[in-house]
């Protein structure tokens, strides 16, 4: 037996351990006990409204003011090393220009109408006042419509998606069908609240995020995520195989040890990388030192935030520049990972001033930058790990797409140790991480064709429970 058949026994055996672990814990007791848990201040559980109220954004002028005056008796900064770009982090050469724009240039009533152009609405959900956008086609009353929940990640916000929405939402008679798009904002994020207390990770966001869309009368619908919506919405085809219809995602990203372990068997060999990845694509994972080492230099964010956001937020809500900077640091990594080199970190390249303001806006204006930072401690814990629902399979179909330059390549081979339906996965010759933000029509496209997929699937299996294991 080779070293590359060694492996994957061991994984299996990995996989079916953790995963029977993973299925004691994650009982129907344990489920129903996440729809039912609150998350707001102690003592109101009984006034919990079920009501949808309508919402707008609204930049307050005590805030605007407030805002300007920060950005213009901000303190002098270190000067950047010659040479440097994006290398160090935020090249603050650059700050002049953005913190002008912000203050100067960048037309708060104009952007508000923008963020108000769809409709949005608040509802409690587990004590949590829940933000999300909806927005319905314009079709005849005998038209299929089909739900979609569309989940943003960090530092991203719905507005990742505002471009998108009229395009997935336009009817195509062709298609067969037609699409109602929910953008929540995640808890903690942008409109909605953060928890009063620890625990608040992407396991239980996928049960609130389910009570959302029961909330709005569905049953049954489809999930479409990246980032961090993704992880929470691996959860939800786990926890919710039955009710999800099909899955779709632009950031495949799982943490299961049983699928990491086949992208360790493909560092053995060129005949192992072949069993594993499609040699076209090799260079997206391999070799594991390159994309470890490119990881470790990027992602200290994430540590930062997954220990002690609350004390890294202090800096954030005090600060607009600060916020500025650590926020946008990401989107251009994120975006291309050449973007260290260039003087302007490549954020002019891909997206407009007032769009990177916009998002930041979300952060800023409600004061949630501690609150969605919490996410990370929440979530990549032990106590989240440990469950194992990682490593458990959903029979939900699943498809997905691939950025050139997104941050993390798993192959079709990793992926179907989870998604056991992955009907399609798509790689891209262009683009990074915020595909909905950078291409929306490349982005639209391929999530109405995986919504066709989906329905095809279904119209093949009909007589078929595909949530069985």
């Amino acid at each position: 037996m080779n070293a590359f058949v060694r492996i994957f026994v061991f994984s299996a055996c990995v996989s079916l351990v953790l995963g029977s672990t993973a299925k004691e814990i994650l009982s129907s007791e344990f489920i129903d006990g996440l729809s039912e848990e609150w998350w707001g201040p102690s003592g109101e559980e009984k006034n919990a409204s079920t009501c949808i109220t309508p919402f707008r954004v609204k930049m307050a002028d005590k805030m605007i003011k407030d805002l300007r005056f920060r950005i213009k008796n901000r303190r002098e900064v270190t000067p950047p090393l010659e040479g440097a770009a994006f290398q160090y982090g935020f090249n603050s050469d650059e700050l002049d220009y953005w913190m002008d724009f912000w203050a100067n240039h960048y037309n708060f009533t104009e952007r508000e109408a923008y963020m108000n152009k769809y409709p949005q609405f608040k509802t409690n959900i587990q004590g949590l006042d829940i933000h999300f956008v909806r927005v319905k086609p314009q079709v005849h009353h005998d038209v299929e419509v089909l739900p979609l929940l569309m989940l943003h990640g960090w530092p991203g916000s719905v507005l990742e998606f505002y471009e998108v929405i009229p395009i997935i939402t336009e009817y195509c008679e062709h298609n067969g069908f037609a699409v109602e798009v929910i953008v929540p904002s995640l808890p903690g994020f942008g409109f909605s609240d953060g928890a009063t207390r620890p625990g608040l990770g992407v396991i239980e966001i996928a049960a609130v995020f389910r009570n959302l869309m029961h909330r709005l009368g569905f049953e049954k619908f489809y999930v479409q995520s990246g980032d961090f919506g993704t992880i929470i919405a691996n959860q939800m085809v786990t926890l919710y195989p039955e009710e999800i219809l099909g899955y779709h995602t632009n950031e495949p990203f799982l943490l299961a040890p049983n699928v990491l372990i086949p992208y360790v068997a493909g560092s053995l060999s060129p005949f192992e990388q072949s069993l594993v990845v499609d040699p076209a694509l090799a260079d997206r994972m391999y070799p594991i030192l390159k994309i470890f080492l490119g990881a470790m230099e990027e992602t200290g964010f994430l540590h930062v935030h997954a220990t002690k956001p609350d004390t890294v937020g202090i800096g954030m809500s005090d600060s607009p520049m600060a916020l500025f900077t650590w926020l946008t640091q990401a989107v251009s990594w994120a975006s291309r990972s050449s973007n260290k080199f260039k003087h302007d970190g490549g954020l002019h390249d891909l997206y407009t001033p007032e769009s990177i303001i916009d998002n930041i806006m979300y952060y800023w204006s409600d004061n949630k930058f501690t609150t969605a930072t919490r996410l990370y401690a929440e979530s990549f814990n032990l106590r989240t790990l440990g469950t194992g629902i990682e490593s458990i399979p959903t029979p939900v179909p699943t498809c997905t797409v691939h950025a050139k330059d997104e941050i993390i390549y798993m192959s079709p081979a990793m992926l179907k140790i989870k998604y056991t339906n992955l009907l399609s996965s798509v790689p891209l010759d262009n683009y990074g991480h915020f595909l909905a933000w950078e291409a929306p029509e490349v982005f639209s496209r391929v999530v109405i064709d995986a919504l066709v997929e989906f329905r095809a699937y279904h119209a093949k299996n009909k007589n078929c429970n595909h949530n069985e294991f």
